[in-house]
């Protein structure tokens, strides 16, 4: 693994696409900061953070998978987990990371050639008046210890990444493998009731049931089952 640290960027995960599509990149190249200035979120969203209060991360991977974003999600669930006290956090379905019921980690994917790059973003420091929405939070909010906090906080991710990419590789990319269990046993989208909101405007309210071999959320409602691969699942909270 070779880890670049930068003061400044515009986005970690656009520098790796950048070079990546320029010349080969070594499998676990990994490109980090805690000043993004034009993150982006899935769908286009932008990614905004006050110098030094997040951490932005992002890995090539010489390989792509539907998976990637999955156990990129579960890398930092169990790392967020070794930060906070009690170490209450959970996956979101695809790609964020909640403890409770707020964001403090989002994930990213992009295709680059037959690699890929997948970034994560992590809220460390920020006060409630510097959150985006009220819907997030971050691991000093949730009281993590805040000295030395980048540093540990990276240190724990990239151990999390690696041990589970490795272990997937080995498997020949195969999630039957461990990693599908592991996903669903910290998904806290499971068993959840959800509304789906699909590609084309439709929307559909169910019970996350399961994932399925290929990653995908399956959701019952009342006329049975449907995988969902592309959309965004809003877990449906009790008033």
């Amino acid at each position: 693994m070779h880890v670049e640290w930068v003061g400044t960027i515009d986005s970690t995960n656009a520098e790796l696409v950048r070079r990546a599509s320029v010349a080969p990149l070594a499998d676990l190249t990994v490109l980090a900061t805690t000043d993004q200035t034009a993150g982006r979120g899935r769908l286009g969203r932008a990614w905004v953070a006050p110098d030094g209060s997040a951490l932005a991360v992002s890995i090539y991977v010489a390989q792509g998978s539907a998976w990637l974003p999955l156990l990129t999600g579960l890398a930092m669930t169990r790392a967020v987990r070794g930060l906070i006290e009690p170490p209450g956090a959970t996956l979101k379905w695809p790609n964020d990371v909640l403890i409770g019921e707020r964001k403090v980690s989002g994930i990213l994917g992009e295709i680059v050639g037959g690699g890929a790059v997948i970034g994560a973003g992590l809220n460390l420091g920020m006060t409630e008046q510097q959150l985006p929405v009220p819907t997030a939070t971050s691991l000093v909010i949730e009281g993590a210890d805040p000295s030395g906090l980048v540093e540990r906080a990276l240190d724990r991710y990239l151990t999390e990444f690696v041990a589970l990419w490795e272990g997937f590789v080995a498997s020949g990319l195969d999630a039957e493998g461990g990693l599908r269990q592991a996903v669903s046993d910290a998904c806290g989208t499971l068993g959840r009731e959800v509304r789906v909101e699909l590609p084309g405007g439709s929307v559909r309210e169910g019970i996350a049931a399961s994932i399925d071999t290929d990653g995908r959320l399956v959701v019952r409602d009342g006329s049975g089952e449907f995988a969902v691969a592309a959309g965004d699942v809003t877990h449906v909270r009790v008033v």
